[in-house]
């Protein structure tokens, strides 16, 4: 017969098992974070939607990766590594500036329309409603850096002599900028694939040819 004490005994480890560290797979959980923070934006988003989102506990959230802030850099270099990368591809790839900017104009419809996951740009979506100026400072740098290399690639398709001489590049940067932006907020709002390619083919019936 088994005493009560041996019973006690043989119960007690495994009714006290040594605590570990929960194990969970990092990159599954940024591609959670991800999703999470590009549905919802920077705000809306609180550290209990990212741990239940990301399936772990606070503790390991920030152990892994720091503070809300710091995970939502790494989220914004994720993203744009792994969605938002079609505009710098076709801005490298294509031989004229109107071609890129085609190219990505197009893309961008596809991409912000994509089934199975949250449409728009997250870039553009996290800064709704932003009321932490360093993350608000943070994505327009980034939206801002993006005009930039438009304009640059535009400058570049004047001195080719791809475009005429007195094209306004500062402007059509811009202009397309907006376009990037508005179809983005479009998509989030229910625009389809197929309405935001039709207003990528009236945006480039303003660019002029040489």
């Amino acid at each position: 017969m088994v005493s009560s004490h041996d019973i006690k005994d043989s119960a007690g480890p495994a009714s006290k098992p040594r605590g570990r560290p929960r194990s969970f797979d990092r990159e599954t959980a940024l591609e959670k974070a991800i999703l999470a923070f590009w549905e919802h934006g920077y705000e809306a988003t609180s550290v209990s939607d990212l741990t239940q989102v990301m399936g772990i506990g606070t503790p390991s959230l920030y152990a892994a990766f720091g503070d809300k802030r710091s995970l939502f850099d790494e989220v914004v270099r994720e993203y744009g590594k792994r969605y938002g990368s079609f505009g710098d591809r076709a801005l490298a790839e294509e031989p004229t500036a109107r071609a890129a900017v085609e190219r990505m104009l197009r893309e961008a419809a596809a991409e912000y329309t994509e089934p199975g996951r949250p449409h728009g740009c997250l870039v553009v979506h996290a800064a709704t409603n932003c009321t932490t100026p360093e993350v608000e400072e943070s994505l327009r740098e980034r939206r801002n850096a993006n005009i930039a290399a438009f304009e640059s690639r535009i400058r570049s398709g004047v001195a080719a002599g791809e475009l005429p001489a007195d094209v306004d590049a500062a402007a059509l940067a811009r202009h397309t900028g907006a376009m990037i932006q508005g179809m983005s907020q479009q998509a989030r709002d229910g625009a389809t694939k197929e309405e935001l390619e039709a207003l990528a083919e009236l945006a480039m019936r303003i660019w002029p040819r040489s």
